[in-house]
């Protein structure tokens, strides 16, 4: 099991590779944001995959690792791989956005597509010939990198003189969302993790006690894109369930009101990114004493629309 220790422990890793992302109140009282979107390649992804990184041994980075990923994952592995001179390769399911394939392509990374069945099995192939694999979630190292955003958050709300209630963050995965609660253990902060109700796995777990997946199907419903995962992952699971983190669900509606609001407050958001907030916005009440700080966990947006709010993506999962 993770501890705080390891997220402390993290954050000395990445701290040279990733960016220290504004604490900023939102329009509604109470209400902080984390601007992970603001992240190097544009979602909190970063984190993890330098925290994962830089703990590979010298032999390790010479052979080059493999993840299979949709988009924010593959593009930070890439990122951060070649700052640290790691050739990374990125399996990509053929239903990935276009513009988030390219992305992944920009940072020099490998890419291969492949139909979305294939995804596991052609990044074993390449495990198999010496590549390490470095999954999007379900990793201690990345968990605990993507905790090291709940840290930045404590201290930044500490030099601004308020106290930290709660904190809302997306699960999709659920290595944010269990690295943050790692972070934030014995420190009095309530952890929400918040999803669409169209891809309610992790609310279904909570409620059933035990880790429930949902069909692809179902999930692909979704215009979160970046949550449209079956399940969280197993390690992510152990730790929620553990620490008793709670779940809440919003509605289609609610993650595109949030992504406007965040828009007409010069905050660019994925439908993914906006999801913790949606969940604060219906769900914290008036504010008690404290704040509340929803994570913004991401910005690619597709470049299509005429609102400047960015595109629906509809083809990935992470």
């Amino acid at each position: 099991m993770l501890a705080t220790a390891d997220v402390r422990r993290a954050a000395r890793r990445v701290a040279a590779y990733v960016r220290r992302t504004r604490l900023v109140p939102s329009a509604r009282p109470g209400l902080w944001l984390k601007l992970e979107n603001e992240q190097v390649s544009g979602a909190f992804k970063a984190r993890g995959a330098a925290s994962a990184l830089t703990a590979l041994s010298a032999a390790q980075r010479a052979a080059g690792v493999v993840t299979h990923s949709s988009g924010n994952h593959g593009r930070a592995l890439g990122e951060v791989g070649a700052a640290l001179g790691v050739d990374v390769t990125v399996v990509v399911p053929d239903t990935a956005m276009p513009h988030k394939v390219q992305a992944v392509r920009d940072t020099g990374a490998t890419v291969v597509v492949v139909p979305v069945a294939e995804r596991a099995s052609a990044a074993g192939e390449l495990v198999a010939a010496g590549m390490t694999f470095v999954p999007p979630f379900d990793h201690l190292d990345v968990m605990a990198g993507q905790g090291t955003a709940a840290l930045e958050l404590l201290e930044q709300a500490h030099v601004a003189g308020v106290t930290v209630r709660r904190v809302w963050a997306p699960v999709g995965g659920g290595g944010l969302l269990s690295g943050t609660a790692v972070a934030l253990v014995r420190t009095g902060v309530e952890v929400v993790g918040v999803e669409p109700a169209l891809a309610g796995d992790f609310a279904a777990s909570v409620a059933a006690g035990e880790l429930v997946a949902w069909d692809v199907a179902d999930t692909v419903r979704t215009v979160a894109d970046g949550l449209r995962l079956p399940s969280v992952g197993r390690l992510p699971w152990e730790h929620l369930s553990c620490l008793g983190v709670g779940a809440v669900t919003v509605e289609e509606d609610e993650i595109m009101r949030a992504t406007h609001w965040l828009a007409q407050q010069g905050v660019v958001a994925e439908p993914s990114g906006a999801v913790s907030v949606a969940g604060a916005l219906a769900q914290m009440g008036q504010p008690e004493g404290g704040i509340d700080v929803a994570i913004v966990s991401g910005g690619n947006v597709a470049p299509t629309t005429e609102d400047g709010t960015g595109g629906a993506d509809r083809g990935g999962t992470r």
